[in-house]
């Protein structure tokens, strides 16, 4: 029996900051994504967390040791065949640095969770921003992503 059941995403705001991203914006923009990208998503957990939390888990699980805007972790991600079907995957965002970003980048608050949240999305599928090419892929995605969202959010 086929599941056709929608994709599901839990937010939890463990950063003491105010996060300008609502429940049903982020479950129109996983489905939006999930729609354009032609992948389904079983399960996304988004956990925004301050900035020693992100740090933490930068050096602890990526030997990072500095503060980032979001990590992602895809559950599968040890199987060599990843599918582009029922993704399930957390979403560590540092709610400080996001606002830090809009203000740096001139963009609302709004806007910037929204990137984010997009960009993570974006990694859970299998996308991949080490190069400078991979990073401008991201980058044009994000911003005809968010073109859609200005005007339908």
């Amino acid at each position: 029996m086929i599941d056709l059941s929608p994709p599901v995403i839990e937010i939890f705001n463990e950063s003491g900051e105010e996060i300008t991203l609502s429940q049903k914006q982020a479950e129109r923009i996983l489905n939006f994504i999930s729609k354009k990208e032609q992948a389904s998503f079983a399960f996304v957990e988004v956990v925004y967390v301050d900035e020693s939390e992100i740090e933490r888990i930068n050096k602890e699980h990526l030997d990072r040791d500095y503060i980032t805007d979001i990590i992602s972790f895809r559950y599968d991600e040890e199987q060599e065949q990843k599918t582009q079907s029922d993704i399930e995957g957390t979403l560590f965002c540092c709610a400080q640095r996001i606002k830090e970003q809009a203000a740096e980048f001139d963009e609302t608050q709004e806007r910037e969770f929204q990137r984010i949240l997009i960009h993570g999305l974006l990694h859970l599928i299998g996308y991949e921003d080490s190069s400078k090419q991979e990073k401008e892929k991201m980058t044009d995605l994000e911003n005809k992503y968010l073109s859609f969202f200005e005007t339908n959010i």
